[in-house]
C-alpha cells in the first residue's frame, strides 16, 4: 500500500472505485462511438475527426485517472483526466452535430423499408442523435454536480444510501446520472446491432418511435429526481417504451436468422427452425442477452420495487445493498457481452471457432449472471444460518464463469494483435474496404456538390 499510495480508508476506495468506473463507461462510450460512425452515414471528414478526439480522450482520462486513483494523488494526473473527460465530451458534441437528422442528404425516400415520417425523416438517424444530446445532458449533469465536491459535497457509493431516509440534492443528482447514463449507453448497443443486421420493415418503423420516445422520458425522469418524488414513476413510463423497442428488435433479428437459415427447405418444421436460430451464436448472442437481461435484472428490479417495503426493506441492509449493486453490474456486463459478440462478428470470426467463441461467451456469462442473481435474491429462499453451501456454489460458479469469459476476450485480443502483423489478415481486409468506402463518400460527396450547381445554374438560367 505504501508503494502505490493507497490508504485503506472508507472515501477513499470509494474514489477509487468512482474513478474506475468513470475510466471503464469511457472507454465503452467510445467503443460505442466507433461503431456509431461506421454504422450511420457521415462525411468523411467528420468520422475521422469524432474517432481520434474521442480516442486521445478517453486514453487520457484512463489512463491518467487510474494512475490518479491507485498509484498516489498527483493532482496533475487528476487534471489530465479531466481533460481527457473533455475531449470525450466535445467528441459526443461532434458527433451529435454529425447524426443531425433533419440534414437534406440524409431524407429516406418515401417507400422506404426504414422507419420515417412524411417528409423523409430517417427516424433511426433521430433515435441515434436523441440518445447522443441526452448522454450529453447526462454527462453535463454529472460534471456540474461533481464541481461542488468538497464544497458541500463528498464521496460516496449510491448502495450505501438506500436506508437514509433524506438525501441532499447534490446526492439525488449523482443518482440520477449513474442510472440514467448506464441506461444511455445500453440504448445505444441497441441501435447499433440493430444497424449491423438492417433491421427495417413494420417492427422498425413501430420500435424508433418508441425508443425515441422512451429514451427522451427515462432521461427526463432520471435527472429529475432532484426535484420530484414521484421521478421514479417517469422512468418506469419511458422504460416501457425503450423495453418494447429491444423487444421488437428482438423478434425482428431473430425471425431474420430462422429465414436466412431455412431458406432452402419449402416448409421447416419446429426442429429445423430452432437449429437455423441457434446456427449462428454471434448473430443470435445479442438478442438472448436482452431476453435474459429481464431475467436477471429488469424482472428483479421491478419485483423490487413492488416489495420493497414489503420484502426487501425487512431484510439486513447488507442484503439490500447487495441486491441492488448486482442489479447494475449485471446490466453494465451483459451490455459489455454484447459488445464483445458483436464486434467478434465483425472481425470474420468462422467455422467451428466462431460457433464455440460465441456459445462459450453466452453461456459463461448466463452462468455467472444468473448465479450473482441467485446469491442477490438467496434471502428469499434460504435463511441466514443455512445459507453457506448455497453461498459457496453459486460464488464458485460466478468467479469460473466471468473468469473465463475474460480468459476468452484476452484469447480473442491476442488474436486481433496476431492477425495486425499477418499480410493478409482481417485488418488488412479492413483496411483496404476502409479505403475503398472513404473513396466511395469522396466520389458521393463530389457528384452532390456538382448536382447542387447544375441545380443552381440551371435556376439562374430560368
Amino acid at each position: 500500500m505504501r508503494l502505490l499510495g493507497m490508504d485503506l480508508v472508507q472515501a477513499e476506495r470509494e474514489g477509487r472505485i468512482i474513478m474506475l468506473y468513470h475510466t471503464i463507461s469511457m472507454t465503452i462510450i467510445a467503443i460505442e462511438v466507433y461503431f456509431i460512425t461506421e454504422l450511420v452515414p457521415m462525411k468523411q471528414h467528420e468520422q475521422t475527426i469524432i474517432n481520434s478526439t474521442i480516442t486521445v480522450g478517453y486514453l487520457t482520462a484512463a489512463v491518467f485517472g487510474l494512475l490518479f486513483a491507485y498509484w498516489g494523488h498527483n493532482f496533475i494526473y487528476h487534471g489530465l483526466f479531466l481533460l481527457g473527460q473533455s475531449l470525450v465530451f466535445f467528441a459526443g458534441i461532434l458527433l451529435a452535430a454529425a447524426l443531425w437528422p433533419w440534414k437534406k442528404e440524409y431524407r429516406l425516400e418515401p417507400d422506404s423499408p426504414y422507419a420515417h415520417i412524411r417528409n423523409g425523416l430517417d427516424l433511426e438517424r433521430t433515435a441515434f442523435f436523441v440518445m447522443a444530446v441526452a448522454t450529453l445532458v447526462s454527462a453535463t449533469f454529472g460534471a456540474v454536480t461533481g464541481s461542488y465536491w468538497g464544497n458541500g459535497h463528498e464521496t460516496f457509493l449510491a448502495e450505501d444510501l438506500i436506508r437514509l431516509p433524506h438525501h441532499t440534492s447534490l446526492q439525488k443528482a449523482i443518482i440520477g446520472h449513474l442510472h440514467i447514463m448506464l441506461t444511455l449507453i445500453a440504448v445505444a448497443i441497441t441501435l447499433i446491432v440493430g444497424q449491423r443486421i438492417k433491421f427495417k420493415g413494420l417492427l422498425h418503423k413501430i420500435a424508433m418511435p418508441l425508443m425515441i420516445v422512451g429514451t427522451i422520458i427515462i432521461t427526463t425522469g432520471a435527472l429529475s429526481v432532484v426535484w420530484l418524488e414521484w421521478a421514479h414513476t417517469i422512468i418506469y413510463f419511458g422504460s416501457v417504451f425503450v423495453m418494447l423497442a429491444a423487444l421488437l428488435y428482438v423478434i425482428f433479428a431473430w425471425d431474420k436468422l430462422i429465414k436466412d437459415g431455412t431458406r432452402d427447405i419449402e416448409k421447416p418444421n419446429f426442429w429445423q427452425k430452432l437449429k437455423a436460430l441457434l446456427s449462428d451464436p454471434l448473430r443470435f448472442g445479442p438478442g438472448w442477452q436482452m431476453v435474459f437481461m429481464n431475467f436477471t435484472v429488469s424482472g428483479v428490479g421491478i419485483f423490487m420495487a413492488v416489495k420493497l417495503e414489503e420484502i426487501f426493506r425487512v431484510w439486513p441492509h447488507r442484503e439490500e445493498r447487495i441486491t441492488l449493486t448486482g442489479h447494475w453490474h449485471i446490466l453494465a456486463s451483459l451490455i459489455a457481452t454484447i459488445i464483445l459478440l458483436y464486434f467478434a462478428d465483425l472481425s470474420g470470426l468462422k467455422g467451428r471457432l466462431r460457433r464455440w467463441f460465441g456459445w462459450s461467451i453466452i453461456i459463461l456469462s448466463n452462468l455467472a449472471f444468473g448465479s450473482v442473481t441467485v446469491f442477490s435474491m438467496k434471502r428469499l429462499f434460504v435463511d441466514e444460518i443455512s445459507q453457506q453451501p448455497l453461498v459457496n456454489t453459486v460464488m464458485l460458479l460466478t468467479d469460473l464463469g466471468l473468469g473465463l469469459v475474460l480468459v476468452l476476450l484476452a484469447l480473442f485480443m491476442i488474436w486481433r494483435l496476431y492477425d495486425l502483423l499477418q499480410t493478409r489478415g482481417v485488418w488488412s481486409h479492413e483496411f483496404t474496404a476502409q479505403r475503398m468506402a472513404r473513396a466511395k463518400s469522396a466520389l458521393e460527396e463530389q457528384e452532390r456538390k456538382v448536382q447542387e450547381l447544375n441545380d443552381l445554374l440551371e435556376g439562374e438560367n430560368e
